[in-house]
């Protein structure tokens, strides 16, 4: 972190990057309930999904959900790194998270690998694999289908696998879709993140300084300002306030407020020209 930011505003981190340390993500009521639903899925098995417009705060949901789940001695927490990719990579990777050597050019005895080392897991350890996967809109349909046909087992009576999909809305209707209404209708628990109100923007700008070490970072006004101009998306003002803390570490004010807001992102007047003057 930058030390002149550190010494000038007396934050332990930047409020506002991405990069926020887990104890810095606020935990809203819906957040909370939708991770005790999924780590209460955990215990059957199921997908889960998050869904809404770009920049609502998806991940940083996801994030919360991974963090509870971690936490749990009897979870294996696995994260989809490369949702886009094909099948074959597809298995290469489950293999590679949940310590099982696959052939990803063999698809029968990948999955037949994978079902006895989660079987395994429930029947003996007592460990229940979870995969997460961000960005889900970019995954094919065909390596959705197929992990829905190799996380269950029994005539579908049994599921062997947790997963959350979280995504956009490109996701809410690929799973409308035909060939994947199978794989909708599988979904138990669902959190579908709206954009947020003003006030409740304006409190997530006031708990992100609190927890970095600075609760007036900003004025009132300005936050106001600035949740009011967010079009309800939480990146957007993230993003806003991220620009503004770097003005005020540049001509070194003491807070951030209204003035430094105009002096930013208010448009540049334009002069007259000799011409125009002359032409009224």
């Amino acid at each position: 972190m930058n030390k002149k930011l550190l010494s000038l505003y007396g934050l332990k981190w930047n409020p506002f990057s991405p990069e926020l340390p887990s104890e810095a993500l606020v935990m809203t009521p819906k957040t909370e309930l939708f991770s005790w639903r999924i780590e209460n899925l955990t215990k059957e098995g199921g997908f889960g999904l998050i869904a809404g417009i770009s920049g609502a705060g998806k991940s940083v949901t996801l994030r919360l959900v991974a963090e509870r789940l971690s936490a749990c001695n009897d979870l294996v927490v696995g994260e989809l790194s490369r949702p886009q990719a094909g099948l074959a990579d597809f298995y290469r990777e489950l293999g590679h998270l949940f310590s099982v050597p696959l052939s990803p050019h063999n698809r029968w005895s990948g999955a037949k690998l994978l079902r006895d080392r989660w079987l395994t897991h429930f029947d003996s350890a007592h460990l229940r694999p979870v995969l997460l996967i961000d960005e889900a809109q970019e995954t094919n349909s065909a390596v959705l289908n197929e992990l829905r046909l190799l996380s269950s087992a029994n005539f579908d009576s049994r599921c062997l696998l947790t997963v959350v999909l979280c995504g956009d809305q490109r996701l809410l209707a690929m799973l409308q879709e035909p060939e994947l209404v199978p794989l909708a209708s599988r979904i138990r628990a669902r959190l579908l993140i709206e954009p947020q109100m003003p006030q409740e923007l304006v409190e997530h700008l006031r708990a992100a300084m609190a927890a970095a070490g600075n609760a007036k970072l900003m004025t009132d006004d300005l936050a106001h300002t600035i949740a009011e101009h967010a079009a309800g998306n939480w990146r957007a003002m993230m993003t806003t306030s991220h620009e503004l803390l770097a003005a005020g570490l540049h001509s070194e004010a003491a807070q951030l407020d209204e003035k430094l807001y105009l002096e930013v992102f208010s448009p540049p007047t334009r002069r007259k020209t000799k011409s125009s003057e002359k032409r009224r």
